[in-house]
């Protein structure tokens, strides 16, 4: 994927496989699978198709030694860099690099004594895999001692921002700087404000999202903002739309924000009405038909890049809505009039819609 202006604040840069984080490097997209990583064949089909819709760094869940022990097949039968996510036993960490994983996540509020992230540390350090610590609003170390706070959300973000400068400091003690920091809660607020207060505070390039966001449309809206509101600020340098949902979809709501930011460029700009009573056609079908065809065709999504496509659904407003399309088509009964560059060139079957659009995609690079 190509991409555009870069943001405003600059960090450290750290390499995860063969991409860069941070620094003027563009803002990259991530998932997370949902197979169960012992399942070889379930996994690396998912990550290849996580791949072909622009997935650029992939994490899998590590819950034990099977799966720890399972990552070196993985990472030989994909093309992207692999994270592995770690919680509880820092064991697991140790396998993982000795699997040769391309960066390491782990919850510093649940993987143990400071003894065991130095020990995680140094084999990162002597593999160059670099480390995100990962914190949860939900899983502080504070909440050991005080399981039901009453904090107001900046208290709250203070202490998210608290760990992880004290985390980041052990092991930048220990001359380790290839850190990556997120800071999630499950709301806007506490989100927002603790990342905007972790970049004052650090050069550490910050992986954004919103953790546990919900349902595709709930979940895309909140994320949309949080990850917005940070990103117009020149806070972010790597994403992951926390969704309940493929998680190819999670990677187009990530694309589809930092599109709408100008900060990547990532398949067309489809453009649809929102359909009336005038509307004599499926609209909605042809455009999500449209969309499938498109986003899981690797090549397809590349030479659509950036190109303006209207699909419209009547001959009323349809002509002059699209005319500042590169092209598409107004519909009427059963046919539509397609349009390119405001001109009207042809009338088309509805049948032939789709397919009209995919060779013109085809054909204009």
């Amino acid at each position: 994927m190509t991409h555009g202006h870069s943001k405003t604040k600059k960090t450290r840069t750290v390499k995860v496989g063969r991409f860069a984080i941070g620094g003027s490097n563009p803002v990259s997209v991530q998932s997370m699978c949902n197979t169960d990583t012992r399942n070889l064949k379930a996994t690396v089909d998912q990550i290849r198709r996580l791949e072909d819709a622009g997935c650029e760094i992939i994490r899998v869940a590590v819950p034990d030694m099977e799966a720890a022990q399972n990552l070196g097949r993985i990472k030989s039968a994909i093309g992207i860099p692999l994270v592995a996510d770690i919680h509880f036993d820092h064991r697991l960490a140790l396998e993982a690099v000795r699997q040769g994983v391309d960066k390491i996540r782990i919850n510093p509020g649940n993987i143990g004594d400071r003894d065991k992230v130095r020990e995680v540390a140094r084999a990162c350090k002597s593999s160059d895999v670099p480390i995100r610590i990962g914190v949860n609003a939900g899983s502080l170390n504070a909440l050991k001692t005080n399981p039901n706070p009453r904090w107001e959300p900046g208290e709250w973000a203070k202490m998210m921002v608290k760990e992880a400068l004290d985390q980041a400091r052990v092991l930048e003690n220990m001359d380790f700087g290839d850190i990556v920091v997120s800071l999630k809660a499950d709301d806007l607020e506490r989100t927002v404000m603790a990342n905007l207060l972790f970049s004052e505070k650090s050069d550490i390039p910050l992986h954004l999202g919103v953790t546990e966001a919900g349902s595709f449309l709930s979940g895309t809206v909140k994320s949309s903002l949080g990850i917005g509101l940070l990103l117009s600020q020149g806070v972010g340098d790597t994403v992951r739309v926390s969704l309940t949902e493929d998680p190819v979809m999670q990677v187009r709501a990530a694309y589809e924000i930092l599109k709408a930011l100008g900060l990547r460029v990532y398949g067309p700009n489809l453009i649809s009405c929102p359909t009336c009573g005038r509307c004599q056609v499926s609209v909605s079908k042809i455009i999500h038909e449209l969309e499938d065809r498109i986003y899981s065709d690797k090549a397809l999504l590349k030479r659509s890049q950036g190109l303006k496509i209207a699909v419209m659904g009547c001959v009323v407003n349809g002509p002059g809505e699209a005319r500042s399309a590169d092209f598409g088509i107004a519909g009427a009964v059963g046919r539509g009039v397609w349009i390119e560059k405001g001109k009207q060139i042809k009338v088309v079957k509805e049948s032939e819609w789709v397919n009209e659009i995919i060779r013109k995609i085809r054909s204009s690079r």
